[in-house]
């Protein structure tokens, strides 16, 4: 016998500015939908019906790993043939391996009679992502993919997040400049070593960033959302951010940085109207650098990823 379910899992923006590895927040106006069927035997089939490529072996997909992970916890063989119907687009910066190696985990274990819990399928989601990433497990996408909402990692040894539900009146505005930035590649570049005062002051703005999302004080939250660490060696691969970043503040943006290793980029304000304002800022400034842009207004999804039929 043949069982089915499809799924949506939001896109996301993962670091929040200092957030880096640890904080993340799903975002409604984009993201996966999977269709997953569990019959008898084993293997994993993949269709592909989207407009994107993805890799053409099977062990190369972040689905994989995730599945296998899940299916050895449960003891269990099973065929599963998965079909992708739409899909972030991959490289953007905005969750695309985490909602593929999400959804793959929500679908699979609604199928297998729900038997294992939230936490339990981040973990197996991170598997996924340690494959995208190049080894490193981190859950700053899948998390507030599969469980909506802004999740603060607070530890990964042994895994413990906390969920902090999206403030209604934020807004954020994202742009995806048509440029690659590889996930291996951004974390590259990255130091090694961080002097003192840097990691205070990084502390000192997660703590501000964590209470600001709660407290849905936006000033807070602006003030908060900077990145002494990881941001100044990747502003490189963005033409021109430090001048867009000037230009979104002065427009009234309450918070600018980059979304995961890029090449996307979010800010975030109080209002549509805002958003859309900001929005035009982005695509006109790559515009002006001969380069191709999308972008999208999105409130936070607070439901994460969910069975749609």
């Amino acid at each position: 016998m043949v069982e089915q379910v499809t799924v949506f899992v939001p896109a996301s923006i993962a670091n929040l500015g200092c957030g880096f590895d640890i904080m993340g927040m799903a975002v409604e106006s984009a993201g996966d939908i999977l269709s997953m069927e569990m019959s008898e035997g084993d293997g994993i089939e993949i269709i592909n019906r989207t407009d994107y490529d993805i890799p053409s072996s099977v062990d190369d997909n972040v689905m994989t790993p995730s599945i296998r992970a899940m299916l050895a916890a449960a003891g269990v063989r099973k065929h599963l043939k998965i079909t992708l119907m739409c899909k972030i687009m991959p490289g953007s910066g905005i969750g695309s391996s985490a909602a593929s190696a999400a959804g793959a985990v929500v679908a699979l274990n609604t199928l297998l009679g729900n038997r294992f819990s939230e936490k339990e399928m981040v973990e197996f989601a991170m598997e996924g992502e340690a494959l995208s990433s190049g080894g490193a497990k981190h859950a700053d996408n899948v998390a507030p993919a599969i469980l909506g909402g802004i999740v603060l990692i607070c530890s990964y040894s042994p895994f413990e997040y906390i969920r902090i539900p999206f403030p209604d009146s934020f807004c954020a505005a994202i742009a995806h400049p048509r440029i690659t930035v590889k996930t291996s590649e951004s974390r590259a570049v990255l130091p090694k070593d961080i002097p003192l005062h840097d990691a205070i002051l990084q502390w000192a703005n997660v703590g501000g960033l964590v209470a600001g999302f709660m407290n849905r004080d936006m000033g807070l939250v602006g003030r908060s959302m900077r990145d002494v660490i990881v941001e100044p060696y990747r502003k490189q691969f963005i033409p021109g951010y430090d001048d867009l970043r000037d230009k979104l503040l002065a427009a009234g943006a309450k918070a600018f940085n980059i979304s995961g290793s890029g090449p996307s980029v979010f800010a975030l304000c109080e209002d549509e109207v805002k958003a859309r304002e900001l929005c035009s800022i982005m695509t006109e400034h790559f515009m002006s650098r001969g380069i191709f842009a999308d972008s999208l207004v999105a409130h936070g999804d607070n439901r994460g990823a969910r069975v749609i039929f």
